[in-house]
């Protein structure tokens, strides 16, 4: 007797039974499926964007909005600091290292940021083709915007003041150089246009109409992204940059954190709406098992009396019910990466922190143990009462 057989035979005689109940379970590890590799990839990014800067010193405003802006580039700055005040800080003792970046200029939806070497260097990027800047109104792009825009070295760039795709006036009339183009490297650098600070400088005082010839400590910067040179400064350098400047201190750690923990709320609703579409298919599963078990349950007398053994019958049972999670769990697991894929290919299209559905976290295992679960569950009473079935009892009754 091939309970596989019987079990599949009997699926397909109640096709929408079946689908409907699968479906169902589907649904739920479809949902956590997404929210687990849509997590797991943006807590990875995250991390990896944020790795090795221990402050940023930034205008006053939002100490979340100086880490989205300086770090992720995410949203826009609060505001500009003084640079006299950016080098005085970065004489600290306590600083091992810092990088200014000077930000306000995009290029269709990218962000073009004013920095050093030192920048590149700290995210690990390695030029693919050309060279880094050495001059002014030079630029270096990097993998994403190489091809998505299709640019390359030799290109040039007409930068807009603002941030986004809708930005502000062109400065048409000082265009950037491309003269490098950065590997991909699965950090911010992917998609962002990199040119000297001085650069920056010079094309908002050309817009402006300014001196170019300006003293250089009284012109402005964005941010200072800065490295400890002992773990004591994260007890010293914030207070000491709140209470002896114009800027603020924001740590990336923290604000990173009560980032993932105001998503976490809206994450920990849909987790549990997915959990109770899982609770739902396994109370489906079990109504239609004992329904069925009441229909069959004169075929069950049949086979025992052509010899099927009541262990056998249990386990007829419980193989329909996991038969029917695994089904539901496997197509659950492919919608999930299907729509991961999907969002995907939204959040790169509006040009922000993608997530790919062509990954896979460890999680994802026991979540399919989970729907498993859920199916044997489903299926105790139905097998239970199949094992102790009165043969003479139901033959009689027919």
């Amino acid at each position: 007797m091939n309970i596989v057989t019987l079990s599949l035979g009997y699926l397909r005689a109640r096709a929408l039974s079946t689908a409907l109940n699968v479906l169902l379970l589907a649904l739920g590890v479809a949902t956590i499926t997404l929210l687990l590799l849509t997590m797991h990839q943006l807590e990875e990014r995250m991390g990896r964007d944020a790795r090795g800067i221990d402050l940023v010193a930034g205008a006053k405003g939002s100490p979340m909005q100086v880490i989205l802006s300086a770090i992720y580039h995410l949203d826009v700055p609060t505001g500009n600091i003084n640079l006299a005040q950016a080098k005085e800080i970065a004489r600290h003792r306590m600083i091992k290292k810092t990088i200014p970046l000077a930000l306000g200029d995009g290029y269709k939806g990218y962000r073009i940021v004013g920095t050093n070497h030192d920048y590149v260097a700290h995210y690990g990027g390695k030029v693919a083709t050309g060279r880094l800047w050495e001059k002014h109104m030079e630029a270096v792009i990097g993998a994403e915007i190489a091809q998505r825009l299709g640019h390359g070295v030799g290109a040039a760039l007409v930068g807009y003041h603002g941030i986004g795709d809708a930005g502000g006036t062109e400065h048409g009339d000082a265009p950037y150089k491309v003269v490098g183009v950065l590997a991909p490297s699965g950090t911010v650098l992917d998609r962002l246009v990199l040119v000297s600070v001085e650069s920056v400088w010079l094309v908002h005082d050309e817009h402006q109409g300014t001196d170019a010839a300006v003293t250089e400590d009284d012109k402005e910067i964005t941010a200072l992204l800065i490295q400890y040179a002992t773990p004591l400064a994260a007890a010293v350098l914030p207070r000491y940059i709140n209470n002896n400047s114009e800027m603020q201190a924001a740590s990336p750690a923290y604000e990173t954190a009560r980032l993932f923990s105001i998503i976490g709320v809206g994450v920990d609703v849909l987790r549990g709406f997915a959990l109770v579409l899982m609770l739902s298919a396994g109370l489906s599963l079990f109504i239609a098992l004992y329904n069925a078990l009441r229909e069959r349950r004169y075929d069950l007398a049949l086979m025992r009396t052509l010899g099927a053994r009541p262990r056998t019958l249990m386990t007829l049972m419980l193989f329909e019910g996991a038969l029917l999670a695994g089904f539901g769990a496997v197509l659950g697991l492919f919608l999930g990466h299907a729509l991961t894929e999907v969002l995907g290919q939204s959040l790169r299209a509006a040009q922000q922190i993608a997530v790919t559905g062509w990954t896979w976290v460890p999680a994802e295992l026991w979540l399919l143990g989970l729907a498993l679960l859920v199916g044997v569950l489903a299926a105790l009473l139905p097998a239970w009462r199949a094992y102790r079935t009165d043969i003479a009892l139901t033959l009689a009754r027919g």
